[in-house]
């Protein structure tokens, strides 16, 4: 895929993960918008890179989703690549967990409904786009699941399944999709400081987008990437370990 000449929009595209991708894509000449929930992490982000274009939107929310759909399609006619990048991951034992559903299922709302929403919205503007892509950001733990995020792990898990069949759907037609799959990354997912272990971002990055720019269209890093291509025996025996480790 040619990085360069592209319009993107990029959700949870303010820090981390996100920003990391919108550099690239400026780097190689895109333009790019990206959103997210806090202004001031937006602000951040264009300050660093003044010419980003931002967007204040909670993905959860299904008015948000709509208005921003017809917002970025009517301000960006070119618009023609959708990375659903924005995602949460609550960390500890499922069964310990105490609070409200509605707080819980934040994090289906978020990494599932929310990019499967997206896609049914910006699918027909991107057929008529002479190239197209649609990026999901799946994880590691979407092969490799986890018993400190088991729910971030199943979330995930929807999301590879969907990339993989939408891709099959999307075949005769001009949307590429491409799922990225990330090891732990130095971000604040999760929390500030609960990946400081992770993959340094950049490193990271620049990594998947070579290899995106390449032709390849499901990529990982590192210990995601051992997981993508793992037996089911590999598979087993790093899902037991994962449920050893603490939350």
């Amino acid at each position: 895929m040619n990085l360069s000449g592209n319009t993107v929009l990029i959700t949870g595209g303010a820090s981390g993960i996100g920003l990391a991708i919108a550099e690239r894509f400026l780097k190689a000449g895109s333009k790019v918008i990206v959103c997210g929930r806090r202004a001031e992490k937006l602000q951040e982000a264009q300050q660093k890179y003044p010419e980003l274009h931002t967007r204040v939107c909670d993905v959860a929310d299904e008015a948000d989703r709509v208005a921003l759909f017809e917002w970025a399609t009517s301000a960006f006619p070119q618009l023609n690549v959708l990375v659903n990048n924005a995602g949460i991951q609550r960390r500890g034992r499922f069964t310990e967990d105490q609070e409200p559903w509605a707080k819980r299922r934040q994090e289906i709302a978020i990494n599932v409904e929310a990019p499967i929403h997206l896609s049914t919205l910006f699918i027909p503007h991107l057929q008529q786009q002479e190239t197209a892509a649609i990026f999901n950001v799946t994880s590691g733990l979407a092969f490799t699941p986890a018993t400190f995020a088991l729910v971030y792990s199943a979330t995930k898990a929807a999301m590879h399944a969907f990339s993989m069949t939408l891709r099959l759907e999307l075949a005769n037609t001009s949307i590429k999709v491409v799922e990225i799959a990330p090891p732990a990354v130095n971000t604040d997912l999760g929390g500030a400081g609960i990946h400081t272990f992770g993959a340094p971002v950049d490193e990271f990055a620049d990594s998947i987008m070579q290899r995106i720019e390449a032709g390849e269209e499901e990529v990982g890093y590192g210990r995601s990437e051992n997981a993508r291509l793992a037996s089911r025996e590999e598979i087993d025996k790093m899902v037991k370990y994962m449920s050893t480790l603490d939350a």
